[in-house]
């Protein structure tokens, strides 16, 4: 099963994908984690996304594609993937798709983790006191539900229009919301 988690900020998709992850023995294609072992492992491509967050900028949309590329050559890829963090926007979802179509290896599913905004606002509170997090103050969380209802929501309805969103509640426990989202694939 090839999965795309899609949801706000705080929504639970790092935490749903690792049970996922454990559940459909597929691995989970984090693009922040792709970056940050790119990085540290000095790959040509990993130097290039150093060079580009050492200046302040946002590394390209190639280079992320290239580092999924890389990953999805990987042999644990063979049963499929859950990719946490891309794409976020429309051209990003674009892109991706092109890339896959080429791999042999499309979406078969976007799962929406959807959560009321007031929730994440207190999920993130709760989780900024917990870790001593200063990313997650309130007028940041804000700031960062601004940016994904502008730029990745429309994600959504791209993949709606291909029919392949399926919205599930994010909201409750842990284990219910993991069993909404693997019922979903069904």
């Amino acid at each position: 099963m090839r999965i795309v988690l899609l949801g706000p900020p705080g929504s639970g998709k790092g935490t749903q994908a690792a049970l996922l992850k454990e559940r459909l023995q597929v691995p989970h294609i984090s693009t922040g984690d792709l970056l940050r072992a790119a990085v540290k492992a000095g790959t040509p491509l990993g130097l290039k996304a150093k060079a580009a967050m050492d200046a302040g900028e946002l590394v390209s949309d190639e280079l992320v594609l290239g580092l999924i590329e890389e990953r999805l050559g990987q042999p644990d890829i063979a049963d499929g993937y859950i990719l946490d963090g891309f794409p976020r926007n429309l051209v990003q979802a674009e892109a991706l798709d092109e890339l896959l179509a080429r791999l042999g290896q499309p979406v078969d599913k976007a799962l929406e983790l959807t959560v009321d905004e007031e929730q994440i606002v207190q999920r993130l509170a709760k989780r900024a006191a917990e870790e001593g997090r200063s990313d997650d103050t309130e007028a940041v969380v804000r700031n960062r539900l601004s940016v994904y209802h502008q730029q990745t929501a429309p994600v959504t309805g791209y993949y709606g229009e291909r029919g392949l969103l399926v919205e599930v509640n994010g909201i409750g426990d842990i284990e219910t919301i993991n069993q909404r989202l693997v019922d979903a694939l069904d």
